[in-house]
């Protein structure tokens, strides 16, 4: 086995392992907020609300991501980015054994930021040193099979994590993390090369004036809110009353697994595909389409119930008992936004690292395409909230869709503008 091969496949178990770890906390946090029960704290003589409290538990490892970025990029291009992923990876291990230790609401957001550090640091230098040594053909090939393996743990991770906290509580969950980090931090330290690019300087600041990336950017700031948007929604879509504008599904649990697992399952098998195929047609043309493509689907989810209805589908499945028609119409759609994402993730992932590859900085240029991702991320859930509870469930979807439809308009136009008719099939 040739070791460019071992190297890939040891970067493939890094993206499992932390996919894998930001997935079982994310599906564990409302047994965290029962069980450490956050109430009002006084903090320099200001009353902090519980509410807020609880949210800190998302928004720290939130903010923690952003703050990250930039060191960690700067750091990965300035040195090897094998050892900072080393270091990340041993300091992962740590940080997901003390969840297992935490007993108050400021332990858990303080480790909670921890691990967003981590989260973010592995997932650039990973894709970073992936998108490094794979050749310009494959890179996008590469990086499909990289998420494949982050949805691979985000499907085991949701689908586990509550079945072996109820079975054995928030210990063992944890040693298994923090055992598979150790395993992965072994395999990195054996198995990668050194990494002997060295960028001095500060990268970030010639490659946030790289046209192509400036072009990417016109899309991806777009299209943050709407994936945003979509993926957080779909799921209160199902399970919210009806009279608050869901679906008010009965076994809202399990259904919403379902819808889950299934935009990630298929995004997970066609990865690699459309990866490998936008290799060799154009990675530009896969990012337009599947980017349009997602928003044209999600402008259809308020309609699964019509659907439903018209086709006279079933209400009543096994196990999960009573749904409603809207089911299956429901994650059959979410089945085809994975699909659509599937077709720009690994292209656009391959473009942002083609520019770090051939002007110096691979890791800022991945570094870049986050904090482009950010201010959207953060806007869409107060954007959603506004919309669900002023306007309607539906116009969630609609102004998710629209904002994906028209990310890839203007980055149809910008490109076509900038860089000729035949840059969608030659980037």
């Amino acid at each position: 086995m040739s070791n460019s091969r071992l190297q890939f496949w040891v970067l493939y178990l890094t993206r499992f392992a932390g996919g894998f770890g930001f997935i079982t906390l994310v599906t564990l946090l409302p047994q965290y907020i029962e069980v450490l029960d956050p109430s009002a704290v006084s903090v320099l003589g200001l009353t902090v609300g519980a509410g807020i409290v609880i949210g800190l538990f998302t928004t720290g490892f939130t903010l923690a991501q952003t703050v990250a970025v930039v060191p960690l990029a700067w750091a990965g291009d300035r040195y090897d980015k094998r050892l900072v992923l080393l270091g990340l990876l041993a300091v992962g291990t740590v940080v997901y054994a003390g969840f297992a230790l935490v007993e108050s609401p400021g332990g858990f957001i303080a480790v909670r930021a921890m691990q967003g550090v981590v989260v973010t640091g592995a997932g650039l230098m990973s894709l970073s040193l992936v998108g490094q040594i794979a050749d310009a053909g494959t890179r996008a090939n590469h990086i499909g099979k990289a998420n494949a393996s982050r949805f691979a743990a985000s499907i085991l991770g949701s689908l586990s994590a509550g079945v072996l906290y109820d079975a054995y509580g928030f210990t063992p969950i944890f040693a298994v993390i923090s055992v598979l980090l150790a395993a992965t931090t072994v395999g990195v330290w054996l198995l990668l090369d050194d990494d002997e690019t060295r960028i001095r300087g500060f990268p970030f600041s010639d490659l946030a004036l790289n046209r192509r990336i400036l072009t990417l950017t016109s899309f991806r700031a777009q299209y943050a809110v709407a994936v945003t948007l979509v993926r957080t929604w779909v799921p209160i879509y199902a399970g919210v009353s009806i009279a608050r504008g869901g679906l008010g599904y009965t076994n809202a649990a399990v259904a919403v697994s379902l819808l889950i697992v299934a935009e990630k399952l298929t995004n997970m098998l066609f990865q690699p595909q459309t990866g490998k195929i936008s290799d060799r047609t154009g990675r530009a043309l896969f990012v337009f389409a599947g980017g349009t493509a997602y928003g044209l689907v999600a402008l259809a989810v308020p309609l699964s119930p019509a659907v439903g209805a018209l086709l006279d589908l079933p209400a009543t499945f096994p196990v999960v008992g009573d749904l409603s028609q809207a089911f299956l119409p429901l994650l059959a759609l979410n089945g085809l936004l994975g699909i659509a994402d599937s077709f720009r993730e690994p292209a656009s992932m391959a473009l942002f690292a083609d520019e770090g590859t051939d002007d110096g900085g691979v890791a800022s240029s991945f570094g870049i395409r986050e904090l482009v991702w950010r201010p959207g991320s953060v806007a869409a859930p107060l954007l959603g909230g506004t919309l669900m509870t002023d306007v309607g469930m539906a116009w969630v979807f609609y102004v998710g869709g629209g904002f994906a439809v028209l990310g890839g308009l203007t980055f149809l136009a910008v490109l076509w503008r900038y860089h000729g008719a035949r840059a969608l099939v030659e980037w």
